[in-house]
């Protein structure tokens, strides 16, 4: 038992270590992480200690290992551990119900301070996504992409970090939810237009109107 329980200790400060390491070095997601061998020699461990650390952090999606290439770290956006825990949360439809509730309050304020503080490069990225979305439906596609890319372009345009680092996961666990909305006959293409007299709202600061086109809209893409 002693044993087991030392063991456990090595490996969870393992685990530690090699996220304050991340943080030293100013690793973000795709860059690549030192080699086994480096990370067994600045934290003074077995390289068999650290090949179990790496090997439960790519379990858990948040590194990946290229064949002769090396490790690097996975966007958070392509961590398996969203999806498992989204389609799990929205088994339950209060859940489901209390995350498009959620997402009505912030994306709604989003709009409000995107019309008083956004600016022609974030509007301009609006735009060209809307062309993007455009394409992928002319392909034959559902636009769930593009979709994403242009609410979240509105969470960035509000200059309000914490509530776009809120929104994130909030609509990465919805995912499915967007896809099954988008999927719905027609709805891409009204979704399309819906953020196009969302962006002109914005662009020309009519906050009201901007505001009113966002709560229709989010209205419309619920189930």
């Amino acid at each position: 038992m002693i044993k087991m329980s030392e063991q456990r200790k090595v490996y969870q400060e393992i685990l530690l270590e090699i996220n304050r390491i991340i943080k030293e070095d100013g690793l973000r997601p795709g860059d690549k992480l030192p080699s086994e061998r480096e990370l067994s020699e600045r934290l003074q461990a077995g390289r068999s200690s650290v090949r179990e650390a790496l090997r439960a952090l790519e379990l858990l999606g948040l590194i990946t290992t290229r064949r002769g290439e090396g490790t690097f770290i996975q966007h958070y956006r392509h961590n398996t551990l969203i999806d498992l825990i989204g389609a799990y949360v929205l088994k339950d439809f209060k859940t489901r119900k209390d995350l498009v509730e959620m997402r009505k309050i912030l994306e709604i304020d989003a709009v409000r301070l995107a019309c008083r503080r956004g600016s022609e490069k974030y509007f301009a990225e609006m735009e060209r996504i809307i062309h993007m979305a455009e394409q992928t439906i002319r392909d034959g596609k559902i636009p769930t992409e593009e979709d994403y890319l242009f609410h979240r372009m509105i969470c960035r345009s509000s200059r309000n970090s914490v509530l776009h680092r809120i929104w994130v996961p909030l609509v990465e666990y919805s995912k499915s939810v967007r896809e099954q909305s988008l999927s719905r006959d027609g709805r891409a293409e009204e979704a399309l237009e819906e953020h196009r007299l969302i962006l002109e709202a914005m662009r020309a600061g009519n906050e009201e109107e901007a505001v009113d086109y966002m709560a229709r809209h989010l209205e419309n893409s619920i189930l």
